[in-house]
């Protein structure tokens, strides 16, 4: 009876003394569709995670993006999301109409990074070349709630219309938005993204567009988180002008529950990976360290404070 206590004793000792194995740490990236800006980006970013950080398994998940990437956070169910900033506003404060019905107070701020252009395009034959003769044509407006459907009802606003001035709304992602354009099935598309987006220039490659501009005093009636800017001349096939529009800065916003560490990491990362990030998608190019730490209205998380820190951008 002797040796099997001494033998049950010796096993409890080795499993109480025997090295804990580490637990894999997992980032889920929350991003939009795939045709848009935040997907390509957010594959970019998966990877570079995954392989400068030790110990992490990455996903990236294609989502309706703004709004619901928020209400994931607050859920628990992610790690990093990309976000438009008035939608992390209206997040903050619990703005029923824009899709929160409570505050999202788990939200934190892990920087700014390019902003996303308005950029409403119309088939040439629709006619359509000011926001005025999108009175009785046919929109998609983004997907509902997305972060572009708030975008749209506040351009339309800004420019004395609604929804019902239009003849018809489609609440549609970019890719099939602009498959209907090709059909002849739609006049026009709002779409809320950086330059370049891949959907547009799929559309401006296989049929005549128009730009639509919204112009600065219709950008002023509208204020912050909304700036004026331009679409450079070129960006799309067949659009030989500047065209005026308006901007609101993305974030990439994480949660309170996530660890300070991983939150530090994930913020060198983003910042020290710029030219990786740019070869994803031009919209990479746009993203300024300089400009991360400023203006978000949510609270940045501490793990990008102590980053910032280091870098000089907070005292």
């Amino acid at each position: 009876m002797n040796w099997k206590l001494v033998a049950a004793a010796t096993v409890a000792a080795s499993v109480l003394t025997a090295p804990v194995a580490r637990a894999e740490q997992f980032i889920n990236v929350l991003t939009g569709g795939t045709s848009g800006v935040y997907y390509p980006l957010g594959v970019a970013m998966g990877k570079i995670f995954g392989d400068k950080i030790p110990g992490v398994k990455t996903q990236v998940q294609a989502t309706k993006a703004s709004v619901e990437n928020l209400v994931l956070l607050q859920q628990g169910r992610g790690e990093i999301a990309f976000t438009l900033g008035d939608s992390l506003k209206a997040a903050w404060e619990g703005d029923a109409e824009a899709g929160f019905k409570n505050k999202l107070d788990k939200l934190r701020t892990i920087g700014a990074i390019y902003p996303n252009y308005i950029q409403i395009v119309a088939t040439a034959e629709s006619g359509i070349k000011t926001l005025a003769d999108l009175k009785g044509k046919s929109l998609s407006v983004g997907a509902p709630k997305s972060g572009t459907e708030l975008n749209s009802r506040a351009i339309l606003a800004a420019a004395g219309m609604s929804y019902k001035d239009l003849g018809k709304v489609e609440y549609l992602p970019f890719a099939e938005s602009v498959d209907l354009m090709k059909n002849r099935q739609l006049n026009a598309t709002l779409q809320s993204a950086g330059l370049g987006v891949a959907s547009l220039k799929d559309l401006s490659t296989s049929t005549a567009i128009s730009v639509v501009a919204v112009p600065k005093e219709t950008v002023d009636k509208i204020g912050s988180p909304f700036v004026s800017v331009i679409i450079p001349a070129n960006t799309y096939t067949g659009q030989d002008k500047d065209v005026p529009t308006a901007a609101v800065v993305n974030y990439l916003v994480t949660s309170s529950a996530v660890p300070d560490e991983l939150a530090y990491q994930m913020t060198k990362l983003v910042y020290e990976s710029l030219p990786e990030l740019a070869n994803a998608h031009a919209a990479g190019k746009e993203i300024k360290l300089e400009a991360a730490a400023n203006g978000s209205p949510v609270p940045l998380h501490p793990g990008a404070i102590r980053y910032y820190k280091e870098k000089g951008l907070i005292k």
